[in-house]
């Protein structure tokens, strides 16, 4: 009886069930603190009523975490040529929070005729997420997901047994 232990044979099937079990890897977190304007009047069929304006100034913090859908993931072994080749999606957003505790308003006024509401506040931070999103992708927020994305698979993949043997590419 020989002690040695069975090779690992690498298959697609195999490296695809490892990265799909992670699910979702956030590769990204942004971190922000922003304020905003919000401003609201009374409008009769497009005449603006008097005394029926209602505004407030809001700071507060928020958390982005960008990162790859690792459940849509495509791999393929190459035996003969001893490669294997890992194709990631785009980074996306996964989640971004803005906590209650990190709202703090200022200027706050509003009239009898026209409070200011939860939903008023609600609907700013609605409308606020987006322009913070679209702004930290502008600033190359899914591009950096991408690349850590790209680095944190190839060191996961690396690491399993019998990979030493094969050309990894992960793109």
């Amino acid at each position: 009886m020989g002690s040695a232990e069975d090779p690992v044979v690498i298959t697609s099937d195999l490296l695809g069930e490892q990265l799909r079990a992670v699910q979702e890897l956030t590769t990204v977190v942004y971190y922000y603190t922003n304020m905003g304007r919000f401003e609201n009047q009374v409008d009769f069929y497009g005449w603006k009523v008097p005394f029926t304006s209602k505004s407030f100034i809001v700071s507060y913090d928020g958390v982005i975490k960008a990162g790859v859908n690792l459940e849509d993931v495509t791999v393929e072994v190459d035996e003969p040529g001893a490669s294997v080749t890992v194709t990631l999606p785009d980074s996306q957003i996964l989640s971004h929070e803005i906590p209650e505790d990190s709202l703090e308003v200022f200027d706050e006024n509003d009239t009898p005729f026209n409070r200011i509401t939860l939903e008023d506040y609600a609907g700013f931070t609605g409308d606020e997420k987006g322009k913070m999103e679209q702004r930290a992708i502008d600033n190359g927020l899914l591009t950096s997901a991408d690349e850590k994305a790209r680095q944190a698979v190839e060191s996961f993949l690396s690491l399993m047994p019998g990979m030493d043997t094969y050309t990894l590419t992960v793109a």
